[in-house]
């Protein structure tokens, strides 16, 4: 019975040391964890330097894993390929020019789970439109911020009903108040707001606001100010516009390619500045690049295509509520019929849909603004089909009138908001000629009247925004709605007819 006992224990000892050698046999065959993951990923360069200008480089990527990926820090270091599997593989990395006022960069990053991390350094110089005259204003950029701007612009522009100028105030050389104007108030605008506009375009300076001309540093207590101004559009729940207007002309006046380099610097700088400072408003805010930049031409339409470039990029970049702004872009000279003929792309943008093209309407110049007459034409008083005159006929308008009026708006229809890009109509008006008398004064006015009206009408009819010009001042030969010194109605004909244009 003794040696049975032994003979079975020992029989349980070398079944269990069997197994051990079993067991350490086969965790010393298998591969590790750490082993299995190791396999070959490589690409023919560590480091790559583009040229400022539109530029690019070829990666090749080798691999034993079975998948892998690609992956670029900045969005604009673009690459064509971003997966792959086990072989060789080409990869195409491509950056548009640099034209911010430093060399850019960004580190690319191949992953796989069977394979350690490679990481490519790359490198963009300046751009030939990267000046570096200024400094980078765009010194706290932040993230998208979507929460109040889900309008697109064809969406927005279905908000905005009929918009007014402050004209000859914000933008007014010298001040505020060096054209005759009181300083906007919160009462100027639940004035405004209480007439039936529903949006509002700010005309602004910003060129005789600089802390520092050298390195086009904006006042912070200007930015403060246009801000405030804002601040009580949005508050009457409207939609505003913020531009750079005539600002001296030094944009408006220099659509060329002397000016070119310099312009884009200013433009980036300013409206870095500009936009981080007004981030905050939801889509009630849109910004606008100029005013009535001069173009006569294809060459200087290219021109003026860069500065609209560089604003929306500049917008852009500073983020939040910036990365899906409304933005406006002007027509050559803001003229209709230019603006149909050299007007042909519109600037890139990151975010689909959020940009509207902004023309005027003077027309004829010899109703609307001529206030004496000139060897090569006299002034209209009778604008209109049924309000010409039958004693003072040679003041009675020859063109321009309706049919005119139809076939302009009618282009930017088909060339504009038929494809999804509203058009702000961002002046228009006709001056009252108040210094006639009689019969006279009584056809004028009615003839004016029905030239507002009819403006507001084919807006509405062919997806224009229209904003009335208003000026401020009073008397003869002005446009003014409002008297600004007591917020009171001065215009109520005038005003009776745009609201009139509207149902």
């Amino acid at each position: 019975m003794k040696k049975k006992i032994t003979d079975y224990l020992l029989s349980i000892v070398l079944c269990f040391g069997f197994l051990g050698v079993l067991a350490c046999s086969s965790e010393k065959d298998t591969p590790s964890d750490t082993e299995t993951t190791v396999k070959s990923l490589s690409a023919n360069t560590t480091k790559i330097d583009l040229k400022g200008t539109e530029d690019g480089a070829d990666i090749t990527i080798t691999s034993e894993a079975a998948s892998w990926a690609i992956s670029s820090s900045e969005t604009w270091a673009k690459l064509s390929v971003t997966t792959g599997t086990k072989g060789t593989f080409l990869v195409r990395l491509t950056a548009e020019e640099n034209k911010t006022t430093a060399v850019r960069t960004a580190v690319l990053t191949l992953t796989s789970t069977e394979a350690k991390t490679v990481t490519i350094s790359v490198s963009q110089a300046l751009g030939e439109t990267s000046s570096g005259l200024y400094p980078n204003y765009n010194t706290s950029p932040i993230a998208a911020d979507a929460s109040g701007m889900g309008s697109t612009a064809a969406q927005l522009a279905a908000k905005m009903k009929l918009g007014w100028n402050i004209g000859n105030t914000m933008e007014a050389t010298g001040g505020e108040t060096a054209w005759g104007n009181p300083k906007v108030t919160k009462q100027l605008i639940d004035l405004v707001k209480a007439n039936g506009f529903n949006a509002i375009r700010i005309p602004c300076s910003w060129n005789q606001y600089l802390a520092n001309a050298d390195k086009a540093e904006i006042q912070t207590t200007w930015l403060n100010r246009v801000k405030e101004v804002v601040q009580y559009c949005v508050d009457n729940d409207m939609y505003v516009i913020v531009n750079i207007h005539w600002d001296g002309g030094w944009l408006e006046n220099n659509v060329i390619t002397a000016k070119k380099e310099a312009n884009n610097a200013k433009q980036k700088a300013f409206w870095e500045q500009i936009a981080t400072t007004l981030r905050g408003f939801d889509e009630h805010l849109l910004f606008a690049s100029a005013n009535e930049p001069n173009v006569e031409n294809a060459e200087q339409m290219a021109v003026l295509t860069s500065y609209h470039q560089t604003f929306v990029d500049a917008v852009r970049s500073t983020g939040g509520k910036n990365a899906y702004r409304n933005l406006i872009v002007q027509g050559p000279s803001t003229d209709i019929e230019k603006t149909n003929k050299l007007m042909t792309a519109m600037p890139t943008d990151k975010v689909a849909d959020r940009i509207m093209a902004e023309v005027h309407y003077y027309t004829p110049y010899q109703f609307c603004l001529m206030d004496k007459d000139a060897d090569w034409g006299k002034m209209f008083y009778y604008w209109g089909k049924d309000y010409h005159s039958a004693t003072d006929t040679e003041r009675n308008a020859t063109w321009g009138e309706e049919a005119d009026l139809d076939k302009f708006f009618l282009s930017m229809k088909t060339q504009f908001v038929d494809k999804g890009i509203p058009v702000i109509l961002g002046e228009f008006g006709a001056i009252k000629r108040s210094d006639l008398t009689g019969d006279n004064l009584t056809l004028h006015l009615a003839s004016r009247a029905y030239f507002l009206k009819y403006v507001v009408k084919q807006s509405k009819a062919n997806g224009l925004i229209p904003f009335y010009w208003d000026a401020g001042n009073l008397g003869v030969n002005t446009m003014s709605l409002f008297d600004r010194s007591n917020n009171t109605v001065y215009d109520a004909q005038a005003l009776t007819a745009l609201k009139e244009g509207l149902q």
